[in-house]
């Protein structure tokens, strides 16, 4: 099942409203996801400075100290922002992977959900609305944004299990379907130097696009190379700093839409995640073609 939503602002007037129009559309796919949701905001960037998403499930004690522990253990001042089980580490670009070693020495029930100048990701299990309430995402601003509710059919439903993944600085992928071919190229990816958190198919193609990319790839091209390596069926959803992408697979099983305008790209699983946009009436409005790549960048 799972729900998938996206919004790509083109018009810099409406930045204000992402989360709030993101928010929205996703309490639409609720039904479609009911175990747990997450999102990922691209908001502006701090020059300079990378943020780090955090999640612990003991976040008060966790949280506590961390923020003046790393610093002193990198040499660095380092801002932490806590949103309930969250919390977004900004630190100095240069510092920021001595940043990530130190987070996993010293705080080992922390996980690193992503990392960038800037995109934010939060995840949670829980109903999908209460989990955009818990974090506060209708009050985030930012340039685009992709969420996923998920329903776990192949796997425990957990944190960690949610959606979106992010295995690259400033990319995140929600994905709507089933790879059948990821354990092998888990295998082959972890020869090539990726690491991986969980064995959620998800990640594994989250995983294969930053793989694709670091050899120069923008994610347009990456996601065309997806078509002749990865088997199964998918809708994928893809952001990067400056861009959002959308794939379906060959025979295009799961349900998709898009809607552009002079605002603004929108993705839903279903139209009515879109039906609450300003000017969607005015809006050009298509299903995606099976085994087609659809990208906009800035």
């Amino acid at each position: 099942m799972c729900g998938i939503v996206g919004l790509f602002i083109k018009n810099k007037a409406l930045e204000p409203r992402l989360g709030e129009l993101t928010a929205g559309m996703l309490a639409t796919m609720c039904e479609r996801g009911p175990d747990s949701a997450g999102f990922a905001v691209y908001g502006a960037p701090n020059s300079g400075k990378v943020k780090i998403t955090l999640q612990s499930p003991s976040a008060e004690a966790d949280f506590a100290d961390l923020a003046k522990t790393v610093g002193k253990a990198i040499d660095a001042d380092l801002k932490l922002d806590v949103k309930s089980s969250h919390a977004i580490l900004t630190c100095p670009a240069d510092k920021a992977e001595d940043a990530r070693k130190a987070v996993r020495e010293k705080f080992p029930s922390v996980r690193i959900m992503g990392a960038g100048d800037v995109i934010e990701i939060y995840k949670e299990v829980g109903y999908p609305t209460d989990v955009a309430k818990r974090f506060d995402l209708a009050k985030m601003s930012g340039t685009h944004a992709i969420g996923h509710t998920r329903m776990a059919t192949e796997s425990a439903v957990t944190t960690l299990g949610a959606h979106p993944f992010s295995t690259g600085p400033d990319q995140c992928l929600v994905h709507n379907g089933s790879l059948s071919n990821h354990n092998n190229l888990r295998r082959d990816l972890k020869h090539d130097g990726m690491t991986f958190e969980t064995q959620n198919d998800s990640e594994v193609a989250a995983a294969y696009l930053t793989w694709r990319m670091n050899q120069g790839l923008n994610l347009g091209q990456a996601l065309e190379k997806s078509l002749d390596d990865l088997d199964g069926f998918f809708t994928f959803v893809v952001g990067t700093k400056n861009g959002f992408g959308v794939l379906r697979d060959p025979i295009a099983c799961k349900p998709a839409v898009l809607a552009e305008t002079d605002d603004y790209v929108a993705f839903g699983s279903e139209y009515r995640a879109l039906a609450g946009l300003p000017g969607i009436e005015n809006a050009k409005v298509w299903e995606p073609e099976p085994a087609t790549v659809y990208f906009w960048e800035r």
